[in-house]
């Protein structure tokens, strides 16, 4: 892959709570040692009641949003309902599957989380960069910093957490990755999903600490 391609060495996370899910990312997208942007939006609505976190090539996340946010709108007109949390991971995993595998010289490389509430429930999925698919039940992170924010979502995670209480744990482990991982910084987002849709409910700097 040429250096110059711009990459998000990222941190995402996404975490299940008692009455919603979370989802978490920095701002920094790099092109191999060069910060390309310090103010790129990670976490994405992709219907009222989904959305995803980004990792990877920017231009193949930005194709990625583009046909699942078209190919849902077209389910929902064809079957006259919503698509649910788990046909909708499902379908995204086969678009990314067949992304990666495609000839090019330049390797479509994403990796999304994705988390939403239906009528089943809250859900959170890992979609990889190979098209795998991973039901979450507790929380995921994902990108160069993930190991970092390993490290705080092991150690504070609770099964009986509310949203607040996982909001609170999000910028920690994003913080974490922050102050050690060199492809990630600038700021931090976080959305909830509840009963009462998607909110932004974070957006701000975090500077690593010198």
């Amino acid at each position: 892959m040429k250096e110059e391609t711009l990459k998000t060495g990222t941190t995402t996370v996404g975490i299940v709570c008692q009455d919603g899910i979370i989802l978490a990312a920095d701002r920094r997208a790099t092109a191999g040692s060069f910060i390309a942007n310090k103010n790129a939006l990670k976490v994405h609505e992709i219907t009222d009641n989904m959305a995803i976190t980004t990792a990877g090539s920017v231009s193949d996340i930005q194709l990625m949003l583009k046909l699942i946010r078209a190919e849902l709108k077209l389910k929902a007109l064809k079957t006259n309902r919503e698509p649910n949390v788990k046909e909708s991971a499902n379908l995204l995993a086969g678009m990314i599957y067949t992304n990666i595998r495609k000839m090019s010289m330049i390797p479509g490389i994403s990796h999304f989380v994705l988390g939403g509430k239906d009528k089943f429930g809250f859900h959170l999925y890992d979609l990889f960069a190979d098209g795998s698919l991973q039901d979450c039940k507790e929380f995921i992170a994902s990108g160069s910093g993930s190991t970092m924010a390993y490290g705080v979502l092991d150690t504070l995670y609770k099964k009986e957490m509310d949203v607040k209480q996982g909001v609170e744990l999000a910028l920690k482990a994003v913080n974490a990755a922050l102050q050690r991982d060199s492809a990630s910084g600038e700021g931090v987002d976080v959305i909830t999903i509840t009963k009462d849709g998607i909110k932004h409910v974070v957006s701000k700097e975090l500077r690593v600490k010198i």
